[in-house]
């Protein structure tokens, strides 16, 4: 197959028959209001936002949020241009500074991705919750998956979710709260599911969230009463729940209530998980890219495009022009994170934008690249910059064959510069004066 294949298909079921055909180990179906890939969908979203209704309503199930995370986290858009975007759209600077904070937090759980690697899959730190790690189960309820707890929020998120590829944030934290707190489920478990289906799944920005709300990587964990559902959803779930009708809702109570029923061993304030061990602080996994795109090589090149640049732009063509080009579905990054269906349309309507003679393949990543520059008569091989470990992994077994060259995109700011990533406030204090300017050109 090749990106002439996908761009010729003008008819979405003839899309869907290719796709079935091409993955039949995955099952489910894409609802027709999972969201469009591509540049052109990204830059008809982008368009649309609005820096001062996202500020205002952004906590809002409802509210002018900007859609945009789904091409963020594969690269259709980069974090500089949307940055450059908002600014254009205010008259003062403050006033995209809560959508700039936000696309901030991508840049630092991205940083944080480069250091820890297959670490984000570890407790960073203790629970603040007065349990051990070992208190809570391994697997999600079957129930929960299904959308069938009789709890019309979750069901509802849990639809959404598989039915969309789509969860609002609020929504995210209200489900991680509960997957970890009230159903006593370790984040691994929710950040696993969550991956299969939401359409920006990203690792590090997925992870470090649910690890931000079940307190091994914050201050205290993240809880929620109905009020605070009510008050952001509109009421909605509510009205339909028969446990808001009977008095049975587990969300019911203060938040003080709430805190001494979820958490019995944390009393007056005192954290009793403190003497406990925090995990330790180690990078396990983590490979770090070799060569930078200053280095000097020489010779034919080949393109790899991956899931983290599908921007013709910005994956190499522009700068390499006649160079072979492919992309590989990764056997077994489908399989060990069951990708749905929704996920791989997504990313294959991305990559029907991209140069036709992209060649695409499936199979091993750094077998089908090594064949592919072997076809091609590559003496070395350029990919945009990554902090995915498998990608990493994938180029270093690449480079015992021939040289490969890292690429960059326009930094959200300096890439070079060293920050304090222990907490978002630290680094946001020494990046946000940075983060507020645009791209210099």
């Amino acid at each position: 197959m090749t990106v002439n294949d996908l761009a010729r298909i003008t008819d979405p079921e003839e899309l869907r028959r290719l796709l079935v055909a091409e993955f039949p180990e995955i099952s489910d179906e894409v609802h027709p209001k999972t969201q469009r890939g591509g540049r052109i969908a990204a830059l008809e979203v982008l368009r649309k936002v609005k820096p001062q209704g996202y500020e205002r309503s952004r906590n809002f199930l409802n509210g002018e949020v900007t859609r945009l995370s789904p091409y963020l986290r594969h690269g259709v858009l980069t974090l500089a241009e949307v940055r450059d975007f908002a600014l254009e759209q205010v008259t003062r600077s403050d006033e995209a500074g809560k959508l700039i904070n936000e696309l901030g937090w991508r840049d630092y759980w991205q940083r944080l991705y480069m250091q820890l690697g297959d670490g984000i899959w570890q407790d960073r730190e203790a629970y603040k919750t007065g349990f051990a790690a070992s208190h809570y189960k391994n697997e999600l309820p079957q129930a929960l998956l299904e959308g069938t707890t009789s709890l019309a929020c979750m069901d509802g998120f849990s639809r959404e979710l598989h039915e969309t590829g789509y969860l609002h944030n609020h929504a995210r934290m209200w489900m991680a709260a509960y997957v970890v707190h009230w159903l006593g489920v370790r984040w691994q478990a929710g950040a696993r599911w969550f991956l299969s289906h939401l359409l920006d799944g990203d690792p590090a920005s997925n992870n470090l969230s649910w690890q931000w709300v079940a307190s091994t990587f914050s201050n205290k964990a993240y809880i929620f009463n109905r009020e605070n559902l009510e008050r952001y959803s509109g009421g909605s779930f509510c009205r339909e729940c028969v446990h808001a009708r009977d008095g049975s809702c587990p969300f019911e109570a203060s938040y003080e209530a709430l805190s001494e029923e979820l958490f019995p061993r944390l009393k007056d304030g005192m954290d009793r998980t403190a003497s406990v061990r925090p995990a330790a602080r180690v990078a396990q996994g983590v490979v770090k890219p070799s060569r930078s795109g200053s280095d000097s090589v020489s010779g034919k090149a080949l393109i790899w495009v991956h899931t983290d640049g599908l921007n013709a732009g910005t994956a190499g063509f522009t700068r390499y022009p006649g160079s072979a080009s492919v992309f590989v579905w990764d056997a077994k990054w489908l399989r060990d994170e069951r990708i749905s269906m929704k996920r791989v349309r997504f990313l294959a309507e991305c990559l029907r934008e991209m140069p036709v003679d992209v060649e695409i393949r499936k199979g091993d990543v750094a077998a089908q690249v090594l064949a592919a520059a072997e076809t091609s008569g590559a003496d070395y091989v350029v990919a945009l910059r990554t902090p995915d470990p498998r990608r990493l992994a994938a180029a270093m077994r690449i480079e015992q064959r021939i040289p490969v060259v890292w690429i960059d995109v326009s930094p959200f700011v300096e890439s070079a510069r060293e920050f304090d990533l222990k907490r978002f406030s630290r680094y946001w204090g020494k990046a946000e004066r940075e983060a507020m300017q645009p791209t210099r050109r």
